[in-house]
């Protein structure tokens, strides 16, 4: 039988909960005054020595005024009136005066209350709220701030037995394997926003009742100015991760012919502590651009001239080898594509995956098994896993950028920049990139995107992470969707490149992007990681429910289309880019002719 944390579940629980809340006896002299009294003379009037039918008092209440009366000797009656509130307003049933009188006390002397109670009592004060608010906002805060300090509570006892201190960011080097409990997913340290959902979310509703509204606004204050606890510990991880990236990245124009940049300019190291390196096989390693031999490795499952148009375009760029993993084992397109010499074309049938060991379910798992498999077999100096929907666009060719790289770097990390869908057949294809690449901070994305911009990671509607050229060579890795890892981490010797970027024909018409909609609302990129705020997943859901297609449609012009508007924002917070993506005129090149249809 499983072993419960609870013996006796829930029925037990209770029991021993509902054990600690037997009604307080009173003697016929011991009562509250009235919830109409003035209680201000209270505010002056301090505890003072006990009173002797205190004293002398054999009830349960007696015994709990003796208690506080002693924590509260020298203070303002009021606020020994508003422990004795608490203290009975916790047990089943109080006099009738008791949580009425709670209520005129916060109403009418919230501040006073507030300067003079230790965090302990005006945490004592909220969680009463929870219970006996007399309007819906009021208990609704008071449960949600009693559960998050509960919480706290239970967390921060355990934590103590770590060993590390309150105000101390664990290592993320040390992070340990196991799912979370409940198959919930884990909160996202570099991009997650759990935390300031919840806590903006209790803000907000208390934002709307005039009684509640100061003390769980002041608590909310004094947890963000408390620097040890668990909120202050992610900020300073996520700080910590940010200083990874660089502070300024720089647009490339795709039309430019500087002269190569040195390393040290090109390249922004991720550093870390307690770094996990991949292994760097000596005879990757060349600084002759005319010699450097360089590929991609891409899982796909498309029609042959898509397949032709991403080949092609990355054969123009100088690839030394294109190797296609067709998931769909498509005899036909593997024939067809195989006649270019550079090309490798392998159908994922049932031979491939029993020589692999298994067929995953799941596509980004079979993406990650054959570009590993790609990588462990491969002998060129670097290889890039990117998706049939993504090409790279550098600002010098690939191959000078790569010889450039330092020889203890492993992997190079190629931002994403996402396609707009065109609105001019002769226009060039023009790319949006993140705030962040375009030196803003997230606040200018609701100016770009009206409607839908405080929902969007980024302002993209894909990915942010970007795809990584390899060095091949280390036995021991392997390859991910966005990065090449050892054990279970991004290997630590990586670095970002600037000028060069990935640019990411996400959702390029919006007939494709309606096509893709729910297979990624059900398991792809749309999917919700974060179970709390309104994302992505959630806008898109409450559009297909509520709006329809008109919604949609409203959504992919807004954020996906190059609309004059959206151009003129972009241009303005230097987050456009554009570049000549003829892939037609690359297939007839490479080619030399188009793909046969139906294939």
């Amino acid at each position: 039988m499983e072993r419960l944390t609870y013996a006796g579940g829930f029925d037990a629980v209770i029991r021993q909960m509902e054990g600690r809340r037997d009604p307080f006896v009173f003697q016929d002299d011991e009562r509250f005054p009235s919830p109409d009294t003035d209680l201000s003379p209270m505010r002056e009037e301090l505890v003072g020595p006990m009173p002797r039918t205190v004293r002398k008092s054999t009830s349960s209440f007696g015994r709990k005024c003796r208690e506080l009366h002693a924590e509260f000797k020298g203070e303002p009656a009021l606020c020994y009136l508003n422990a004795l509130l608490i203290a009975n307003l916790r047990r089943r049933d109080q006099p009738p005066e008791v949580a009425p009188l709670f209520i005129a006390l916060w109403r009418d002397h919230a501040t006073f209350l507030i300067d003079r109670l230790d965090i302990r009592w005006l945490v004592s004060s909220i969680t009463t709220f929870g219970d006996h608010g007399a309007t819906e906002m009021q208990r609704r805060v008071g449960t949600a701030l009693s559960i998050l300090f509960n919480t706290m509570k239970l967390y921060e006892s355990e934590r103590v037995y770590s060993g590390t201190a309150p105000d101390q960011a664990w290592d993320m080097d040390r992070k340990a394997r196991g799912a979370l409990p409940l198959k919930m997913d884990a909160y996202s340290i570099a991009g997650g926003g759990l935390d300031v959902n919840m806590l903006g979310r209790i803000w907000q509703d208390a934002e709307s009742d005039s009684v509640v509204a100061p003390l769980a606004h002041h608590l909310l204050d004094a947890l963000n100015a408390d620097g040890r606890n668990v909120f202050r510990r992610l900020r300073l991880m996520r700080e910590a991760r940010e200083a990874e990236k660089p502070e300024d990245i720089r647009h490339p124009t795709l039309k430019d012919d500087s002269e190569p940049t040195d390393s040290s300019k090109l390249f922004t190291r991720h550093n870390r502590p307690r770094a996990n390196p991949a292994p760097i096989d000596p005879t990757r390693l060349e600084r002759d651009p005319a010699r450097i031999r360089w590929g991609t490795v891409t899982t796909v499952r498309a029609p042959l001239d898509r397949i032709a148009r991403f080949a092609a375009w990355h054969l123009q760029l100088g690839a030394a080898q294109v190797t296609l993993y067709l998931d769909d084992a498509k005899q036909t397109q593997a024939d067809w594509l195989s006649r270019h010499p550079r090309i490798r074309a392998i159908p994922c049938d049932e031979a491939h995956w029993q020589a692999l060991g298994r067929r995953p379910k799941a596509h980004q798992v079979r993406q990650a098994a054959n570009a590993t498999h790609a990588y462990r077999t491969s002998d060129l100096h670097w290889l890039a896993h990117i998706d049939v929907d993504e090409f790279l666009l550098p600002d010098r060719p690939v191959a000078d950028m790569l010889a450039a790289a330092p020889d203890d770097i492993a992997q190079i990390t190629v931002q994403p920049v996402e396609l707009l869908a065109p609105t001019d057949a002769d226009a060039p294809a023009y790319f949006k990139t993140t705030a962040r690449m375009g030196g803003k901070s997230k606040h200018v994305l609701p100016e770009i995107y009206p409607t839908f911009g405080e929902h969007l990671r980024g302002g993209y509607v894909s990915h942010l992470e970007g795809k990584s050229f390899a060095r091949p060579g280390a036995p021991e890795a392997r390859f991910g969707i966005h990065s090449l890892n050892i054990g279970s981490e991004a290997a630590s010797n990586r670095a970002q490149v600037e000028g060069t970027v990935l640019g990411h024909a996400h959702a390029p018409t919006y007939e494709a992007f309606r096509a893709h909609l729910d297979y990624r609302m059900r398991q792809g990129s749309y999917r919700k990681r974060d179970r709390t705020g309104f994302v992505l997943s959630d806008v898109l859901d409450y559009l297909q429910a509520e709006e329809g297609e008109d919604g949609l449609r409203q959504f992919y012009d807004e954020v996906c289309t190059a609309t004059p508007r959206l151009l003129d924002a972009l241009r303005r917070n230097d987050m456009l880019i554009s570049t000549d993506l003829d892939l037609d005129a690359a297939v007839l090149a490479e080619f030399g002719a188009t793909p046969p249809d139906g294939l």
